[in-house]
C-alpha cells in the first residue's frame, strides 16, 4: 500500500507568492519613479523665448535643470551649434541675430520660432531719374528710396520718406510711406535752370543727388534780317525757354528762304543764346526761322533790284 505524497498548501503558497510579487512591482515602480525624476531633474529644460526680437538686440534664454546640452541655432545666413549648462541664463549676443528674419532655436530636444526684424532706418538707397531735365515740365522728375537699418535689413514697416527739390532757391517737398521698403516720389522741375539738390531723408538716413535742369524747348523766336554783298544775313534775338531760361548753345536753328527759284535753307547753331546764317540773295522771298517744333516769325523780304 503506497504512502500519500505530502500536498502542498496550495492556499499559503498562492498567498505569498502574490505578496512577494506585489512586494517587488511596488519596489520597481518606485525605482522607476525615482529614475525619471532624477532623469527630469538633471536634463530637463522649458524653452522659453519671445516671438520677435530687434536685429542686433541680442536675447537671454532661461534654462532649468542641470549638465550640459547643445543649442542649436539656424536663421538667414546663421548656424549656431554650442555647449551650455542647463540652469544657467543663455546669451545670444546682437550679433548672432543681426539678420532679419526666421530663426529656429533647439535646446535639449525642445525647438522655438523667433523672428529677427530690422531696427530704425539708418541707411539709404536712393535712385534720381533722369540726370538732365529740362526746366518747368510736371512730374519729370522720379526718386526712389530703399531704406535699411543699421544691419542692411531693409526696414519692412512702413515708414515716411521726404523727397525734396531744391535749385536757386526754389524749393518742393513731398512725403511719402514705404510699402514693403520702398518709398517712390514724381515732382515737377522749377522754373529755373540749374543744378537741382535732389534729397531723399528718413530717420537719421540722408542722401542726396543732383539733378541738372536746363532750359525746355525755344519759345517765340524772333529774328531780323539786313542785306549783306553776298546775301541777305539773318539773326535771331537771344532765344529763351517759356520760362525764361537761355537755350543752350549748340542748340540748331533753321532759316528758310522761299521765293520764285526756289526754297533755300540753312541750318545754325546757337552761340552765345543766339543763331545767324547767310541766305542766298533774292528779291522777292518769305524766310522763315524755326528750331525743333517751335516756329518763330516770318520775313517778306523785298530786295531792290
Amino acid at each position: 500500500m503506497r504512502e500519500p505524497k505530502p500536498r502542498c498548501n496550495q492556499k499559503a503558497f498562492a498567498s505569498e507568492d502574490i505578496e512577494n510579487v506585489c512586494k517587488f512591482g511596488a519596489m520597481t515602480a518606485v525605482a522607476l519613479l525615482l529614475l525619471c525624476c532624477f532623469a527630469i531633474a538633471t536634463h530637463a529644460s522649458e524653452l522659453n523665448i519671445p516671438a520677435t526680437v530687434l536685429a542686433g538686440s541680442g536675447l537671454t534664454i532661461p534654462s532649468s535643470g542641470s549638465g550640459s546640452a547643445t543649442l542649436y541655432v539656424s536663421g538667414p545666413g546663421t548656424a549656431i551649434k554650442r555647449k551650455v549648462q542647463l540652469g544657467q541664463a543663455i546669451q545670444l549676443s546682437g550679433g548672432d541675430l543681426q539678420n532679419a528674419g526666421r530663426y529656429v532655436i533647439s535646446l535639449d530636444g525642445d525647438s522655438a520660432t523667433l523672428f529677427v526684424t530690422a531696427g530704425a532706418v539708418q541707411a539709404m538707397a536712393f535712385l534720381a531719374r533722369p540726370s538732365r531735365v529740362p526746366a518747368d515740365t510736371p512730374n519729370v522728375i522720379s526718386g526712389t528710396a530703399f531704406v535699411f537699418d543699421r544691419y542692411q535689413n531693409l526696414v519692412m514697416q512702413p515708414q515716411p520718406v521726404k523727397f525734396e527739390l531744391s535749385v536757386n532757391g526754389e524749393t518742393v517737398d513731398r512725403i511719402a510711406t514705404t510699402k514693403d521698403g520702398v518709398a517712390y516720389a514724381k515732382l515737377d522741375s522749377s522754373k529755373k535752370e540749374g543744378a537741382a539738390q535732389f534729397t531723399a531723408s528718413s530717420g537719421s538716413a540722408s542722401v542726396r543727388r543732383v539733378v541738372q535742369e536746363v532750359a525746355s524747348n525755344p519759345c517765340n523766336i524772333r529774328m531780323s534780317a539786313e542785306r549783306e554783298k553776298n546775301g541777305i544775313l539773318v539773326r535771331t534775338d537771344p532765344i529763351r525757354d517759356c520760362a525764361g531760361n537761355p537755350v543752350p548753345d549748340g542748340t540748331i536753328v533753321t532759316f528758310t528762304s522761299t521765293d520764285s527759284q526756289g526754297k533755300s535753307t540753312v541750318d545754325a547753331r546757337l552761340k552765345r543764346g543766339i543763331a545767324e546764317a547767310q541766305l542766298p540773295p533774292s528779291n522777292n522771298a518769305t524766310i522763315s526761322v524755326a528750331s525743333g517744333v517751335v516756329v518763330g516769325n516770318e520775313i517778306q523780304w523785298r530786295g531792290e533790284r
